[in-house]
Order: structure tokens, then sequence, then C-alpha cells
């Protein structure tokens, strides 16, 4: 059976994240002084320069956290139906840590899903164990979610976000970011132009911030809007240099998020060129590429990806996707029905 607009951008998408955590692999932690001095101009994967505080010793094209991580609760979802179970999830989680550890990779836990897990294991209630998670954990692997449930009733996604953020990231900041994400990959894959996805994700921000524990730092969805009215005045690889420093490069989502959609709206949702911008920008550059470039493969789909660097991703992971995206779309179809 031939494939259809929506599988092939749906496999964008999840391949999107694997292209720019790749990109961003050997880049990330670093200052952007520091990126230009090891690397020079980022213009395709690179090893990792010896010393890298993460990645040292990992080659060009291999996957990280954000990547991982996605393919983990995509299993996850798949396996229940679009269900989660809070405390299998954590199970997987940790059990994903140790393999980090006998690989010798240092990407482990991040901070937020590290506390969370620790106080479960501490008997802590999952409604209670992600109440501080504002980090983009969260929005970093949550493509799969957004592949199997449909933008409208946005009410419904935003459910589906909300329970995948419970057990790590339950903050109406960290489902602000993440239901902001998912709308903007949902809508892709529907084929919607960019102007919609950038007003649905904005929607979606609003009303994902509205859950969870609230945050006193600011809002996502004003943070949003901000950051991609920025950008309207900006191009190329200066205009992200310029958005970095004005909304920050780190790990809250409050940063990173907002920062990734302006460089989906700098390239025109250009995969390649999202991650190439989101490598060189600096600190946590891999959850960036992979946030920017999966929502931009949503958008354009796989086709948009140069061939040459996906083949290069897929078999240096071992990477195997096309199962995982049928099952999504089995369940995003399950959910709603079939579509009039």
């Amino acid at each position: 059976m031939a494939e259809t607009g929506l599988q092939r951008r749906a496999m964008g998408a999840l391949a999107g994240v694997a292209i720019g955590d790749a990109m961003g692999m050997p880049t990330q932690t670093l200052p952007r002084e520091e990126i230009a001095r090891l690397y020079g101009r980022v213009d395709g994967f690179r090893d990792a320069a010896a010393g890298q505080p993460v990645s040292a010793g990992l080659r060009a094209g291999t996957v990280t956290d954000d990547t991982e991580q996605s393919i983990l609760l995509a299993r996850h979802i798949i396996a229940r139906g679009g269900r989660m179970d809070q405390r299998i999830w954590a199970d997987e989680l940790l059990a994903w840590e140790r393999d980090t550890h006998a690989r010798g990779v240092n990407d482990l836990l991040g901070p937020s899903t590290k506390r969370a897990i620790e106080s479960l294991q501490r008997g802590v209630p999952v409604s209670e164990t992600g109440r501080h998670g504002t980090t983009n954990g969260a929005a970093m692997r949550i493509v799969p979610v957004a592949v199997a449930t449909r933008a409208t009733p946005l009410s419904g996604l935003v459910d589906a976000v909300e329970e995948s953020c419970r057990l790590t990231h339950n903050t109406s900041e960290a489902i602000g970011a993440a239901s902001a994400v998912a709308a903007a990959v949902s809508l892709g894959i529907e084929g919607a132009g960019l102007d919609v996805v950038f007003g649905g994700a904005i929607a979606a921000a609003a009303a994902g911030e509205r859950r969870g524990t609230s945050a006193s730092k600011g809002s996502i969805s004003r943070q949003i809007a901000d950051a991609l009215a920025a950008a309207n005045g900006q191009s190329g690889q200066a205009g992200a240099v310029a958005i970095a420093e004005r909304f920050g490069t780190g790990v809250s989502a409050l940063e990173s998020v907002p920062v990734a959609f302006a460089i989906l709206r700098l390239t025109h949702a250009d995969p390649w060129r999202s991650a190439l911008f989101s490598a060189a920008i600096g600190d946590d550059t891999d959850t960036i590429g992979a946030i920017a470039c999966g929502m931009a493969g949503a958008c354009r789909g796989i086709d948009a990806i140069p061939g040459d660097a996906w083949k290069l991703v897929r078999e240096v992971n071992s990477l195997d996707l096309e199962p995982l995206v049928s099952g999504l779309l089995r369940i995003r179809q399950q959910r709603s029905g079939p579509r009039a």
C-alpha cells in the first residue's frame, strides 16, 4: 500500500527529532564561542570533540536522550493503546538510564525526570512527583503523543499531553510547552500551513499552562508568541543567534521551546536548516534541534530531510521508525475514527 501524506509527515516528525538531536549532539552544553572554536561553521554532522562534557567519543550522527526517550515513549503508548501507566513508565525510564550507563554514555535523565522518579520511589504519589518539573524534558519527547492524537478537539490533545507529563513535568510551564509542540506536530502532519501551526501552538500552550502546578517564572504561551514575533524581523543563522541571546537556550522550557519555535519560523519549517541553526546557538542544542526539526519534519515530511543525512542517522543508531509511525497512527485513527 502506498504511503499517504499523513504517514510521510508523521515519519518526518520522528525522523526530524533524530536529525536535530544528532546535529546538536557534539555541541550540546557548550557556549557558542566554544562551538565555533571546536567545530568552525556547523554545516553537518560531526564527531563529538575530545573532552565534550556529555558526548565525548560519540561518532557523527549519534542521537542522544531526546530521540531515545521519544522512542521509549512511543513504544509505551503503542503497547497500551495510547494510555500511560505511570509506574511502568518510571521503571522504563530507569531501565533506559541504566542502559546508558552500561554503554558509557553520560546523557542521563534530566533534572526534572530524575527528581520525579526518586520521589516516586520514596512513596510520593504520582500526582505530586512532577510538581517541580519546569524543564524541557516533556516537550523534547512529546512527538509520539502528537502523532497519536489529533489537534482537535484541543482539550483532547492537551489531556494526552498532560498524561504524558504527569510523572515528571506536571507544571503549567512544562505542560504548556509540550502542548505547544504537540499541537504544531499534530497540525503539521495533517497538512496545515505554518500560520495555522503557529496559531494552534500558541492556543495549545495557553490551554496547557492552565494545567498542573502553577509556574511562577512566566507564561509559556506569551513567550512563544514573543519569540515568533521576534523571528519576523530576523533571518538566517544570525537571526537564530539574536533570538537565542534574547530568550536563552537553557534547559528551562521557557527558554528552549520558544527558541525552537522561532527557528521553525526562521527556516520556514526546513528540517535541515532547523537542525543546523539549532546546533550552533549554544547550550541545549540537541534538545532545541530535536524540537525544531521534529516540528519542521511534521510540516514538510520525510522527503524534506536530505536522504543521505537520514540514511546516516538511521544506520548509526539502528533506527527502525516505520513500525512506530504505523502504531501511533493506528491510535490516532482509533481515538477519533476515520476522517470524513
